[in-house]
């Protein structure tokens, strides 16, 4: 069974979707942070679900307003059943029209879905810490982005057919973007709060000693540098994803009903 959020939104908008937004985590203690607090709110409610521990998705998304699949420690190229079921189960909100965010493995499980690769740099590099975002003319047409991001992961995925890339980086190319008017992917994380950084840098501290990743002072001093502009951004991009909100371009993006 899910587990429906039962939380008091803070409404905003009276015209808003008030059907909750589907959120995919990947481990039992998984939260969606940041993303689920900006959510709630701007008045959404949240219906939280775990595929890892047998929760399951849903066949429609008629009851939700969107969804959005978090990240985790797996490949989206694991053979588990529930990745496999994960990736197969994307077509719903790609076949339904519905707002779709997927962020780092979410954002690779679309990829995959879409039939593009994911897979690390040939030479092992990762990006484990703050690394530079540059946005592409699409990009800079849709809105403003930070000029720094976090990152915790070590593949990165190809550009799938069809999709327009909205930022770059260094190590790892392609770090956001738009396919066919509702789903958005990122390589990147906007999602994790202070304690959440805290933990990650605690347990993840073994990944420190790989190719081009940061040591955990690093990743807490750029905190205090680039986080305010990342917080910034991100309740932007919410806004654009499940409004479909176009805070530059002349005209809005549409999400069918």
């Amino acid at each position: 069974m899910s587990r429906l959020h039962k939380m008091i939104p803070i409404e905003q908008n009276p015209n808003r979707d008030r059907r909750p937004i589907l959120i995919v985590l990947h481990q039992e203690r998984s939260s969606p942070g940041r993303v689920g607090q900006l959510l709630v709110e701007k008045g959404y409610r949240l219906d939280i679900r775990r595929p890892v521990l047998g929760e399951p998705l849903p066949g429609t998304l008629e009851d939700h307003a969107g969804a959005v699949v978090f990240g985790g420690p797996m490949s989206a190229n694991d053979p588990d059943d529930f990745i496999k079921k994960e990736i197969d189960w994307i077509e719903v909100p790609l076949r339904e029209k519905r707002p779709f965010l997927g962020i780092c493995l979410g954002a690779q499980m679309l990829v995959r879905h879409l039939g593009g690769k994911v897979q690390p740099n040939v030479d092992g590099s990762t990006e484990i810490g703050w690394y530079p975002l540059r946005p592409t003319e699409r990009g800079r047409l849709l809105m403003h982005w930070p000029k720094m991001v976090y990152h915790f992961h070590r593949e990165g995925f190809e550009l799938p057919h069809g999709a327009d890339l909205l930022a770059e980086g260094d190590a790892y190319p392609n770090q956001a973007f738009h396919y066919d008017g509702n789903a958005w992917g990122l390589q990147f994380h906007a999602e994790l709060t202070r304690v959440m950084m805290h933990r990650w840098v605690v347990h993840g501290a073994h990944r420190f000693i790989l190719p081009n990743a940061q040591q955990g002072r690093e990743h807490l001093e750029g905190r205090m540098l680039f986080d305010a502009p990342l917080k910034a951004w991100l309740t932007e991009f919410l806004d654009i994803v499940f409004e479909g909100r176009s805070l530059k371009a002349a005209h809005p993006i549409t999400h069918p009903a």
